[in-house]
């Protein structure tokens, strides 16, 4: 694409604050609750991750694209965010085993992103006054439409995004000779779990996020698995009752992120829409059990009430966020039961987190 003829375009938030920037791919507009990623790396990762599900990133990196798309490296199977944000926007790349460009796969995929975005004094702003939502819009739309239509867009608290992208009919994920099984609950999967999962000897059969606790024992697994996803936890009543559940027959359970929140719930501790959240791949997080810290790659706006938790007599956390003390881990006293608020499988560390896996496996043994 030719830089002089790309199209103005605009970045309108809810508090009526614009952006100004140039358009990449399609034309059109978009909404969803606008927040940031601090990530060096790992684009491809992001922009396919189910739990950012209606939601427009900002990258803060100041270079997006320049080592294009490789297909293998999808988490799942078609772009999850909204929209995109960003300074710096690479047409071409330089990264050998490439597919396309990154221009090409948002124009496959429909994908509505502005660059040339001050993404510093754009990410300044929102730390400072909160997640909020947000429209792109790259076709010249009234300023005035646009705010009309924001007003129609609904707030990410109570918001249920996990249908939206879970399966909707089971599926299976490895070697079915495989020494473990696993029943896991599709709340926004990201595949590389899987994979994490397959490689050490399990075989994963994947249900649906509405999916009940029968449904799932009649795979007769040697546990079950609670994934990442988007939006709020507190509407997902039925994978809530799942949890309660399993729980309930003493069955081994792992949860990542929402899955993390709806294990919370599940107990009766609330969990809370955090001013920001966390989302990037260099979050500091300590190991209460073992005083060794962990660089982890996170992306989440909710999280558990960490006073709730210190005072319920069959929980204690396990990990802690380091720079604001939130709950990053928890586990249960009496039952085979942890989850943590972050990402494992994603490896920024790079294997600072794997042990995760290694221990649901060593839970699944016992």
């Amino acid at each position: 694409m030719n830089y002089t003829t790309r199209q103005n375009a605009l970045l309108l938030l809810s508090d009526g604050t614009i952006f100004y920037g140039k358009s990449i791919g399609i034309k059109g507009t978009t909404t969803g609750e606008v927040c940031f990623n601090t990530g060096m790396t790992g684009y491809q990762e992001i922009f396919t991750d189910p739990s950012y599900f209606g939601q427009i990133m900002i990258a803060t990196n100041a270079h997006i694209g320049n080592y294009g798309i490789n297909d293998n490296e999808v988490e799942s199977e078609s772009i999850k965010i909204a929209g995109l944000v960003c300074k710096n926007f690479s047409f071409n790349y330089s990264r050998p085993d490439a597919t396309e460009s990154l221009e090409d796969y948002f124009i496959k995929q429909n994908l509505i992103c502005i660059s040339d975005v001050d993404t510093r004094a754009l990410v300044s702003y929102i730390r400072d006054n909160g997640a909020m939502n947000a429209v792109i819009c790259t076709d010249g739309t009234d300023v005035e439409e646009l705010k009309l239509a924001l007003k129609k867009v609904p707030e990410m608290k109570g918001l249920e995004l996990a249908s939206k992208v879970a399966t909707k009919q089971p599926y299976f994920y490895g070697n079915e000779n495989a020494t473990f099984k696993i029943a896991a609950l599709d709340l926004g999967i990201k595949t590389n779990i899987l994979r994490n999962f397959a490689k050490r000897d399990c075989y994963i059969k994947i249900f649906p996020f509405d999916a009940t606790y029968a449904e799932m024992a009649d795979f007769n697994p040697d546990g079950y698995f609670l994934s990442n996803g988007p939006g709020d936890p507190e509407p997902l009543v039925s994978a809530i009752q799942t949890a309660k559940e399993i729980l309930a027959n003493a069955k081994p359970l792992f949860g990542i992120c929402l899955g993390h929140q709806v294990i919370a719930l599940a107990n009766g501790i609330a969990t809370y829409k955090m001013f920001n959240g966390h989302r990037g791949i260099n979050h500091p997080v300590m190991n209460l059990l073992t005083g060794k810290g962990e660089i982890t790659s996170q992306n989440h706006g909710f999280a558990v009430n960490r006073t709730e938790l210190e005072s319920h007599p069959d929980f204690e956390i396990t990990h802690e966020h380091i720079n604001d003390h939130t709950v990053a881990g928890m586990r249960m006293i009496n039952k085979p039961c942890f989850s943590v608020q972050y990402h494992p499988e994603a490896s920024p560390g790079p294997h600072d987190s794997s042990y995760l896996f290694d221990e649901f496996v060593a839970m699944m043994a016992k």
